[in-house]
């Protein structure tokens, strides 16, 4: 079952404030983009992940949410957990837990491309 319109409108209504997010189609969910870089994303259970670091891991641990684990054999572990309920209808709230998981996404993105830059000595 795809991700519901009313759900993605919802969460799209939400994070408002951080910008002009945009939503893309998938693997069947829909990842959140926030000036080209992805920092949430919805399956199709209609459930929202945000990204995730050392920065930011705390609050969503503390919280009791658990990460985005794509595979029932739990054989990956994606670097984003579960948005908490409450933070759902509290859009002031959802803007800062969206602000954080931008960041996070910033930062990985950032230390990708440092590696990426990196050239072998001979």
């Amino acid at each position: 079952m795809p991700v519901s319109p009313d759900f993605r409108n919802h969460v799209l209504e939400m994070l408002e404030p951080l910008g002009p997010v945009t939503a893309k189609s998938m693997f069947g969910g829909v990842g959140l983009y926030l000036d080209g870089t992805m920092f949430a994303l919805i399956t199709r259970s209609d459930v929202l992940y945000m990204r995730t670091d050392d920065g930011n891991r705390g609050e969503f641990e503390a919280a009791g949410m658990g990460p985005f684990v794509p595979f029932e054999d739990g054989r990956m572990v994606m670097p984003y957990h579960e948005i908490p309920p409450d933070v759902m209808e509290d859009a002031e709230a959802m803007s800062a837990w969206g602000r954080a998981a931008w960041e996070a996404a910033r930062r990985a993105k950032s230390a990708s491309g440092r590696k990426k830059g990196r050239s072998k000595r001979p």
